[in-house]
């Protein structure tokens, strides 16, 4: 169907004012409501050691979840596009749970479980660790919720190059190890560099799961999305700031994943 120029016209103009509407403007209010008192008082915010440690937090959570939702993302899509073992069906259900089911239902999932009356939860306190209201719990619900992003960019990828090149290898004489590393990874590195950077990206701002696993004690269980909470719901001249402080560092962290994601899209355009 052809488009007249008009239209595409008016179909761009109404798209751009959309974005404009709910993502332009919503962060260039954020930018100047931080910095409106001046950058020495932002940066302030920013440095207090509740939100330095909150800042790293995130990151180690990132760090430690991103890995390991890449891991299983890349086996679990192989499982399901390349095995043939029964269940496949019931695996990839199981892989859209996190987008089907409310965080906070995670949290209280996780609490049942590792909770210190959970089914697992007292095992790990006698043996002195713990998990709920703790650093692990709030590792354990970030890597739920994002756990499907790998998977499901993997997984059409490895449909759509095939299988040929991988049964040429074994034909060789290439071990497995030897097809995946060689053959299998170098074709689906787009789609695990795209899976990478969604599952940062919600790994950073997730805060459903992690509020209610988190006892959000500051400089001990609180990430950014909490001290942004936090700070939103504290009254006094500079509660405000503070809390348009805290949410303009995760907002440069985001706009961090989205330049990545723009340069993945181009080096993956030019290859």
């Amino acid at each position: 169907m052809l488009i007249s120029r008009r239209t595409s016209w008016s179909l761009r103009g109404i798209a751009l004012l959309y974005l404009l509407l709910l993502l332009v403007l919503p962060l260039g209010v954020v930018f100047g409501r931080t910095f409106e008192h001046g950058f020495s008082t932002a940066w302030g915010w920013m440095t207090t050691p509740a939100a330095i440690s909150a800042f790293w937090l995130t990151v180690l959570v990132a760090v430690i979840a991103v890995p390991l939702n890449t891991i299983f993302g890349v086996g679990c899509a192989l499982v399901l596009v390349r095995g043939r073992a029964r269940g496949r069906a019931i695996l990839d259900a199981l892989i859209d749970l996190p987008f089907v089911v409310s965080p906070v239902i995670v949290g209280l999932a996780l609490i049942l479980v590792y909770g210190q009356t959970g089914w697992f939860g007292k095992w790990f306190t006698d043996h002195g660790v713990r998990i709920i209201y703790a650093a692990p719990g709030i590792v354990l619900a970030t890597i739920f919720v994002s756990l499907p992003f790998v998977v499901r960019e993997v997984a059409p990828v490895l449909i759509e190059v095939g299988d040929e090149q991988e049964q040429a290898a074994a034909t060789l004489g290439a071990s497995s190890w030897q097809t995946f590393w060689r053959v299998t990874l170098p074709s689906i590195r787009w789609g695990v560099a795209y899976g990478v950077v969604l599952t940062t990206a919600r790994a950073l701002g997730e805060i459903g799961a992690v509020l209610i696993v988190s006892s959000n004690v500051a400089g001990q269980t609180q990430t950014l999305p909490l001290l942004v909470l936090a700070r939103s719901d504290q009254i006094g001249s500079g509660a405000i700031t503070s809390a348009y402080a805290a949410a303009t560092e995760l907002a440069v962290m985001s706009l961090v994943v989205l330049l990545a994601m723009t340069l993945l899209g181009r080096g993956r355009d030019s290859s």
